[in-house]
């Protein structure tokens, strides 16, 4: 099974609640999951993972939190080719710019060489009910498929 990095960055809880969503249906499923804030993560750290989800929340108007910008920086000076990702927010679609973190994320990860293996998850809020729910856990599951192809702990 694969060893696989979920960092995030959360202010109100919403996009940790969906870190903590997929990091259980992960070890659920069999994998190593580490769970990091990433303002405590040095994106070079990445390199240690064949697979990583990355989440953020989406600030103003749909700008990179404060939390995120230096992980986000750091990013650009790191080469993940070879490396399996997929990226995670949550948002408010009150605002113009619905979880356009998950966009400046998936840009930067796909300049860095890092394969998307699916499209990004955007929750608004918390995934509260069932059916968001059942989405993070299918985001989960899918990206469990590709993160075991190729991955040796």
């Amino acid at each position: 099974m694969a060893k696989i990095l979920i960092a995030y960055a959360s202010m109100s809880g919403n996009t940790e609640g969906i870190a903590d969503l997929l990091k259980a249906k992960l070890e659920q499923l069999g994998h190593h999951v580490d769970l990091r804030e990433m303002e405590q993560l040095n994106a070079s750290e990445l390199l240690d993972y064949p697979a990583f989800l990355i989440g953020s929340y989406t600030w103003g108007d749909g700008e990179l939190p404060y939390e995120a910008e230096d992980f986000f920086e750091e990013l650009s000076q790191v080469s993940l080719t070879g490396k399996k990702a997929a990226v995670f927010g949550s948002g408010d679609t009150a605002y113009p710019q619905f979880c356009a973190a998950v966009d400046l994320l998936e840009q930067r990860l796909k300049e860095c060489g890092a394969e998307l293996v699916q499209d990004g998850l955007r929750v608004e809020f918390t995934p509260d009910t069932p059916d968001e729910k059942e989405r993070c856990e299918n985001f989960a599951v899918n990206f469990a498929q590709w993160a075991g192809n190729d991955s040796h702990e």
